[in-house]
């Protein structure tokens, strides 16, 4: 009879209906993630949402101050007494403030006996500081010592974070309707498919989720460059005065002076035995010279008279 062969397909076709709705859903969710992650993009949705779409919406919906997500980076340049030592206190200040230190380089010579004033080391330090904090924290590294350079910048990488936040709650909802679909899963055709769409898309979210953490790092942490020189490789303040001008003007000189006497001290070696080696020269040329004189005056022919014309007269 046919009824029984109809009853036994009913479920087979319920089972492919909801396969080729779960394929939709997954290529519609495709397309959005081929989007290149740009912001305006929502997962399962063709279209881009506008401007002009998102401003009809209500106000509230818009992200305030303490919401949007920011991205802080700064550079602080120190001049500092002894380099090594200011340092271990700006690790120490940062730590206290909840930070952490990336990276750590010190160079420069060092007494071997003390840590001298006139250390002309230096040290560069990678700080993560808390962006709560970050303000407090840099008052407090600039006692450290004399600022030469601060900068301070900002990236603001709302848009980004709930784009991906997005997708990340698009590819779980996705993950879950075909893990569902697997279990009632009637062939092994069907079982591979929705294998290969959960594999695609579990891949998807791993990489949402990596994107996820590192903008949380990134905005819960700024990045401070901290650089410390020591007096000896200060930068020279430019003269604005007469009296600062005259100071220079002599610090220059004395400068000039001192390389001068390094000069004269380098190449006083070399002129002395280029001068050894000259006068050793000089007395040889003149030995031969002496000695060719002497053969010549003592000669046979230049001991004999000339005859002229007036002895034969």
């Amino acid at each position: 009879m046919r009824t029984p062969r109809l009853l036994t397909a009913l479920p087979a076709l319920a089972l492919s209906a909801l396969l080729l709705s779960g394929c939709a859903a997954a290529a519609t969710s495709e397309s959005g993630s081929d989007s290149g992650g740009m912001p305006g993009f929502e997962e399962g949705v063709g279209a881009p949402v506008t401007d002009e779409a998102a401003g009809d919406g209500d106000l509230e919906s818009q992200p305030g101050d303490e919401d949007r997500a920011v991205i802080t980076t700064g550079y602080l340049y120190l001049t500092v007494d002894a380099p090594l030592d200011a340092a271990t206190e700006a690790v120490s200040i940062v730590e206290a403030a909840g930070g952490r230190v990336d990276g750590r380089t010190e160079y420069g010579p060092q007494s071997l006996s003390s840590r001298m004033a006139t250390d002309a080391g230096g040290a560069e330090l990678v700080l993560r500081i808390p962006a709560e904090r970050l303000t407090a924290t840099i008052e407090k590294l600039k006692a450290l010592g004399e600022v030469e350079e601060l900068q301070v910048s900002s990236s603001d990488v709302t848009r980004e974070v709930q784009d991906i936040d997005a997708r990340v709650v698009a590819l779980r909802s996705s993950i879950t309707r075909l893990l569902a679909l697997q279990d009632a899963a009637a062939t092994v055709e069907d079982l591979i498919a929705l294998e290969t769409a959960i594999s695609d898309r579990q891949a998807q979210l791993e990489s949402y989720e990596a994107q996820q953490r590192y903008y949380a790092d990134q905005v819960g942490l700024s990045t401070l460059t901290l650089t410390l020189g020591s007096l000896a490789i200060a930068p020279i303040d430019e003269p604005d005065t007469f009296l600062s001008g005259l100071v220079t003007g002599w610090e220059a000189l004395v400068a000039f002076g001192s390389g001068l006497l390094v000069v004269v001290g380098v190449l006083l070696p070399w002129l002395l035995a280029l001068g050894l080696i000259g006068l050793v020269v000089l007395l040889i040329v003149r030995g031969v010279v002496r000695r060719g004189s002497s053969r010549a005056a003592t000669s046979p022919e230049a001991a004999a008279p000339v005859a002229t014309d007036t002895d034969h007269s």
